[in-house]
């Protein structure tokens, strides 16, 4: 028996009780879980809004970072350090805020040497979502010339984003809704400049207009997208993650005929091994882990539920780790 954070009932807050972990299946892994951490999707599930969690009970945490305690799979050994990152976790099967934790080896990455455990979890899925569009960017050979926009900067997806595209030479500009409060620590991760969300998140002013971006990365969705679309220069791309203003995309086709932009997703849940691996090197290669460091913040089990009301509110900045010592 172990102690985890689990959604009993459908519609219903999270509860913090103890549950049993049975040995791996073929193909599985049982994890030491040290560290997790608290994103969007968790704060939703925590509170018992619909869409995240499909079955109950379910132990909640779709990030989950420790050592191999047991392993049925011959890609993993006992000790080896390992991350997983969505791949149903909290959602379908049994995630990560649980000391210990069975998981599929095909969804599980070794964690880069220079990148601690905790350091892993306050990367998680939001990092590794952020990985995901700086590789799509990158694939689709944006060069650093022009500007690339980043919504919801303040967010642990934009931050880690903005790192990253700023350590490889791109000029980022940073939009959001707390930019007297928040421009310094976006330019500290190395915005360029920081504008306000309303430039983009109100009404639609034309299916084309001027050219801002040579790319963008969007977790803000409806208006917001579709206005980072019509801004973006011809050829360009942009990577869609999430839908704080919505799941609408109130736009038309001009940009992608008229100016051969794309929209491209950032799927973190569904990503093949392969994928996973490339974006964890990329992580490992590149992440500034001071500025990771100085982004994030630990709380404990105890602490989740009101963590999931801060960060449905908007008010968490960057990454909250959870160490499951606490």
């Amino acid at each position: 028996m172990t102690r985890a954070i689990v959604a009993v009932e459908k519609g219903q807050p999270a509860q913090l009780t103890e549950v049993h972990i049975a040995t791996p299946n073929e193909g599985e892994i049982l994890i030491d879980v040290t560290h997790s951490s608290v994103n969007y999707k968790d704060g939703s599930a925590i509170t018992g809004r619909p869409g995240v969690v499909r079955r109950w009970p379910l132990v909640l945490g779709i990030d989950a970072v420790g050592i191999v305690l047991e392993s049925a799979s011959t890609a993993f050994t006992v000790g080896d350090r390992v991350v997983l990152n969505g791949a149903g976790a909290g959602e379908t099967r049994d995630g990560g805020y649980s000391r210990r934790m069975l998981a599929p080896a095909d969804s599980l990455v070794r964690i880069p040497d220079r990148i601690s455990l905790a350091q892993a979890a306050a990367i998680g899925t939001a990092g590794f979502t952020a990985a995901l569009a700086v590789l799509a960017i990158a694939d689709h050979t944006v060069a650093p010339a022009g500007e690339i926009l980043v919504t919801g900067a303040a967010g642990g997806v934009g931050s880690i984003a903005i790192s990253l595209l700023a350590r490889r030479g791109y000029r980022v500009v940073a939009s959001t809704g707390r930019g007297e409060v928040e421009g310094a620590y976006l330019a500290a991760l190395g915005a360029s400049r920081v504008i306000d969300r309303a430039e983009l998140s109100a009404t639609i002013a034309a299916p084309l207009q001027e050219r801002r971006w040579s790319a963008a990365v969007d977790g803000v969705g409806s208006h917001t997208l579709v206005n980072a679309l019509a801004q973006t220069g011809y050829g360009g791309i942009v990577v869609s993650y999430g839908l704080a203003q919505g799941a609408d995309l109130p736009g038309t086709v001009l940009p992608f005929i008229l100016r051969a932009v794309t929209l491209a997703g950032a799927n973190s849940v569904d990503a093949p091994l392969a994928l996973r691996e490339r974006g964890w090197a990329l992580l490992g290669d590149e992440l500034d882990l001071d500025a990771l460091d100085a982004m994030s913040r630990t709380v404990g089990l105890t602490d989740i539920a009101e963590v999931a009301a801060q960060i449905l509110a908007g008010q968490v900045r960057g990454r909250t780790v959870v160490d499951l010592s606490l």
